[in-house]
C-alpha cells in the first residue's frame, strides 16, 4: 500500500475544512497509507517586509524538510507549478518495484508559499489553477484530487 503524506503549513482551524478533510481521509483509508503533518505557521507582523516573509518561509522550508521522509517522491503545491489534469496525478505517484521512492509527498505553503529552496527540491511542481485559493481548500481540493487518482487507477465510476 502506497504512502501518502501531506506536509501543510498552518493548522486547520474552521470546522467545515476539519470536516471536508476527514471525509477524504476516511475515503483514502483503503487506498493509501495517509500521514498529514502540520508545521506552524510563522507568526508575522500586520504588514511583514519581504525579508520578514523570506525569514519565515526559511524557517518554514526547515520544518518542511526536516518532516520529509525518506526515498519520497516530493510534490510541491505552488503557483508557478504545472497544472495536471486527474488523469495525469496517479502517474505521479511512485509505482512500487519500479521506482527507488516508497512514498509519495505533497507539501502545502501557508499564506506566503512554500520556501523556494524546498520547490527547488521538489521533484515535482504541481499548480492547482491559476486562481489562488486559500491555502486550507488547497487541501481540502488535494485530497479530493488524490483519492479520484485511486479510483481512477481502479477504472470506477466516480471520476467522470
Amino acid at each position: 500500500m502506497l504512502s501518502v503524506h501531506l506536509i501543510c503549513v498552518g493548522k486547520l482551524k474552521e470546522r467545515f475544512y476539519q470536516d471536508a478533510c476527514a471525509e477524504y481521509m476516511k475515503r483514502l483509508s483503503p487506498y493509501c497509507k495517509l500521514t498529514v503533518v502540520e508545521i506552524p505557521e510563522v507568526k508575522l507582523p500586520k504588514d511583514p517586509s519581504q525579508a520578514q516573509i523570506d525569514a519565515a518561509l526559511e524557517k518554514e522550508g526547515e520544518a518542511i524538510r526536516a518532516k520529509i521522509p525518506p526515498s519520497s517522491r516530493v510534490a510541491a503545491l505552488c503557483i508557478e507549478g504545472r497544472m495536471r489534469s486527474s488523469e495525469e496525478i496517479p502517474r505521479m505517484f511512485p509505482v512500487p518495484g519500479r521506482s527507488s521512492d516508497k512514498r509519495m509527498v505533497f507539501l502545502i505553503g501557508g499564506s506566503y508559499g512554500l520556501c523556494p529552496s524546498i520547490k527547488a527540491e521538489a521533484n515535482v511542481q504541481l499548480s492547482m489553477s491559476p486562481m489562488t485559493f486559500p491555502h486550507h481548500l488547497a487541501r481540502v481540493m488535494l485530497l479530493e484530487q488524490i483519492y479520484r487518482a485511486f479510483k481512477i487507477q481502479e477504472g470506477s465510476s466516480y471520476h467522470k
